[in-house]
């Protein structure tokens, strides 16, 4: 049986393909490239059955991921993570099936390892040898640190008030750090000069096709661990989105393999920012596409995208799943990571906490009713945003 079942490349706006073999970075007509695969020799070789002995890692879906050789894998044991029920902080909120699919427990202490394992491994796989990107924190922290592992140069850049530990983490990754007095918006802006002038592959947000790939194994594993059901509810904190894209991408291929049921699919929920909500703004409009949002802000530093260049594939999944938009105040996140710490023993970061408060906003309005199970994507640990807790402690005398 074949390692990867990856076909080729496509583009979702003007159908234009590409040979995976080969670097790829946006299509000709400027959008995206997604991945597509044999789903036709899948369903004749590929049975649910081949998982039960395989390893706890998202490399378990090595079918249906784009890395043709096991070769070309860069692991740090991502994936599996834990889908925990939230039965406390169901009660107050009225959800019976409540459940956190917790992040912050895979290496680099959030979600965004997964893009990098993925995107990584076919970096190597094509002969990448430096790459470039922007980044609120996390995303480059975690392509440093795996970039490391692979033997391949990173040039990384991110805003100056981006996560002290996140910065630590590029830097002592030996990744070539720089920081922009800016958002990640101005970040990009420099990579792309940089990239342009150098020759260095762009592994920008979606401007290189295999970062879903990996966010999507969160969808997979969320059927898998639902007995291969799916939520009526997804709740996604979403910046450039590509979390939620991947999802939809993988619940999709999996109905077409017939591992889970055609008649049901989750309603995803785009969590956003009320200092920073473009896609929910166009959501709410209708619209296909969003718009810069200006002079954005919010303490969720993940998900302070301005403009995401997938917004339309984002606005596709919650149209197709009759989902929708949301947007949190900073005060209504931060209340909320404080009570999943006291009732759950969660410390979550800001922007999963974001989905939490939006599922209460939800149950509150009726959108989501009493009885239906509700997966919370909490994207990183709490710990890497020790500033978002203020505490006061008393301090005490020794006793002699």
């Amino acid at each position: 049986m074949k390692y990867s079942y990856v076909s080729h490349l496509y583009c979702p706006k003007c159908q234009s393909t590409y040979d995976h073999t080969e670097q790829n970075q946006l299509c000709t007509c400027g959008s995206p490239l997604l991945v597509a695969y044999d789903m036709d020799g899948l369903k004749a070789f590929w049975q649910r059955e081949s998982l039960l002995d395989r390893e706890n890692t998202l490399w378990r879906y090595h079918e249906l991921l784009p890395v043709a050789s096991a070769d070309n894998v860069v692991t740090l044991g991502e994936g599996m993570t834990p889908l925990l029920p939230i039965s406390n902080t169901g009660k107050r909120l009225g959800i019976s099936n409540l459940y956190v699919k917790d992040e912050g427990l895979i290496p680099t202490g959030s979600f965004k390892a997964r893009g990098a394992t993925v995107g990584v491994s076919k970096a190597k796989e094509v002969g990448v040898k430096e790459l470039a990107m922007p980044t609120n924190g996390n995303a480059g922290a975690a392509w440093s640190l795996y970039s490391s592992r692979a033997g391949i140069t990173s040039h990384i850049v991110m805003p100056v008030d981006a996560p002290k530990i996140t910065r630590n983490e590029c830097a002592i990754s030996g990744a070539n750090l720089s920081l922009v007095d800016g958002l990640i918006s101005d970040a990009g802006k420099i990579v792309g000069k940089m990239v342009k002038e150098k020759g260095i592959f762009d592994a920008s947000t979606l401007k290189e096709p295999y970062r879903i790939e990996g966010k999507k194994t969160m969808g997979i594993e969320i059927a898998e661990q639902l007995g291969w059901n799916v939520p009526d509810v997804i709740l996604y904190p979403t910046g450039g989105g590509v979390g939620i894209i991947g999802i939809y991408k993988a619940l999709k291929e999996l109905q077409e393999l017939g591992w889970i049921s055609p008649d049901k699919f989750p309603r995803l929920v785009a969590v956003q920012s009320d200092g920073c909500a473009p896609i929910v703004k166009a959501w709410k409009e209708g619209r296909k596409d969003s718009e810069f949002w200006q002079n954005s802000e919010t303490i969720a530093f993940g998900i302070n995208v301005p403009k995401a260049l997938g917004d339309f594939l984002v606005l596709e999944a919650l149209y197709e799943s009759d989902g929708c938009g949301i947007e949190i105040t900073d005060a209504e996140l931060l209340h909320e990571q404080e009570l999943l710490a006291n009732e759950e023993g969660l410390f979550v970061c800001p922007e999963g906490a974001a989905t939490v408060a939006a599922a209460k906003k939800l149950r509150e309005s009726g959108w989501i009713k009493e009885n239906e199970t509700v997966v919370c994507l909490n994207t990183g640990a709490g710990i890497k945003y020790p500033d978002t807790v203020q505490i006061n402690v008393p301090i005490l005398q020794p006793i002699e």
